[in-house]
């Protein structure tokens, strides 16, 4: 009877052993090499997982971009296109002294400057006249916002040829010229019109 009792109470024992190795055997609660759960908050998501930060509102826009957020129907082809036939009307009327069309077309200041080679080449007693050989080319150089005001600069080459009468007589003279011209305009007035407002000598 005692050898029975000895063996239930081992077996008893043997099973109570068996389940707190089970207990304590576990992981429970933090260990040493464990983060803290505050700090893996912090951590957020991973890398790979952020989602993407938005745009910045507060980015200044430059050249055509600031252009077209004043002005959505910038096209820069459509413009192109309007300098080129607004350099040929220019030199044409240039050369033929129609200052009519010049005052449309040119800035104050370019306008002064064109019509005292006007005055000095009508006290001589001389007259002009263009023809292109070939159509201009136009490339945009440079755009960009001041203020209120648009500017662009656009790349001119174009062959062409003078025909001049003076005192001396006739002459024929075949050019060929590279410039820079900047064309304006305010994108607060309702006029859709560019004016040129600098003219300059360019590498061909």
């Amino acid at each position: 009877m005692q050898v029975l009792e000895l063996i239930i109470f081992a077996g008893l024992a043997v099973i109570v052993l068996y389940q707190l190795y089970s207990v304590l055997g576990r992981r429970v609660g933090r260990q040493p090499g464990d983060r803290p759960a505050t700090e893996t908050a912090a951590i957020g998501p991973r890398p790979a997982e952020r989602p993407p930060e938005p745009a910045d509102d507060g980015v200044e826009l430059t050249g055509l971009a600031a252009i077209r957020a004043r002005d959505p129907g910038f096209d820069v082809g459509r413009f192109l296109g309007g300098a080129r036939s607004a350099y040929q009307m220019i030199v044409t009327a240039f050369a033929e002294g129609d200052r009519k069309t010049l005052g449309n077309l040119l800035a104050p200041a370019v306008l002064a400057s064109f019509e005292q080679v006007i005055d000095s080449r009508e006290a001589e007693g001389r007259s002009e006249t263009v023809e292109f050989t070939h159509p201009p080319r136009a490339d945009l150089e440079t755009a960009e916002m001041s203020g209120e005001i648009a500017r662009v600069t656009v790349r001119f080459l174009a062959e062409f040829r003078t025909r001049s009468k003076g005192p001396e007589g006739e002459a024929v003279d075949d050019r060929r010229t590279a410039e820079l011209w900047t064309f304006e305009r305010s994108l607060a007035s309702k006029d859709p019109n560019w004016t040129l407002a600098h003219v300059d000598a360019a590498e061909a």
